[in-house]
């Protein structure tokens, strides 16, 4: 079961507001996209895990980072449903603050993600609360339920400040081959883009 600590009001998010509701001492993270493959902060460890009660979907726009507004991109979110492996980090205690400003620089600028905590699952059966980035399905930039080829086409359109959409399927799927586990619905999305991207250079080479 999910343990949600807050539901906000996106309009009202700010780290002010959400500082007060962290508890104290070390402080565990959920990545289930860019994330596991590229935290960029420090952390005291870094292990697989498992959240029941949400899944990893490809459901936000992108307009920056893989895509622009004229040619949005697709990144990931958690969406309601099923369960999702991904790894957690955890931050030591010093580090929060730091690591927390970090966070959401990164992931709150058009807050089209909750912060919430989760209850995770680590090896050996270990249950913890972590801190992960859900989905809004109320704000403009989340896509809802898209067909295959609809998701396709965005992420084989999408370039952004940090490079192409399929790179980031692409990076996405690989770590999660390290972690042992797989994703065939973003498997058959990265297949049908790659395809996608290839008939377009196609048409134009003639």
């Amino acid at each position: 079961m999910l343990a949600h600590r807050a539901a906000y009001n996106p309009a009202r998010m700010d780290l002010a507001e959400f500082l007060p509701r962290i508890p104290k001492g070390d402080l565990w993270v959920f990545g289930y996209g860019s994330l596991m493959w590229a935290p960029h902060f420090r952390y005291e460890e870094r292990t697989v895990a498992r959240l029941w009660g949400m899944h990893r979907a490809l459901c936000i726009r992108s307009a920056r980072y893989r895509g622009t507004p004229q040619r949005p991109g697709l990144v990931l979110g958690l969406c309601a449903g099923g369960s999702c492996w991904g790894v957690a980090f955890r931050v030591a205690a010093r580090a929060v603050p730091r690591v927390l400003h970090t966070l959401w620089e990164r992931e709150m600028p058009r807050r089209v993600y909750r912060p919430g905590f989760v209850r995770v699952r680590l090896p050996r059966g270990r249950k913890v609360p972590a801190l992960t980035f859900i989905a809004d399905p109320h704000h403009a930039g989340f896509a809802g339920e898209l067909d295959l080829r609809s998701r396709a086409q965005l992420v084989a359109q999408g370039i952004g400040e940090r490079g192409r959409c399929t790179d980031y399927v692409r990076n996405t799927l690989e770590h999660m081959y390290a972690l042992g586990v797989t994703d065939p619905h973003l498997e058959r999305v990265l297949e049908t883009a790659e395809a996608i991207r290839a008939s377009a250079s196609s048409s134009r080479a003639r």
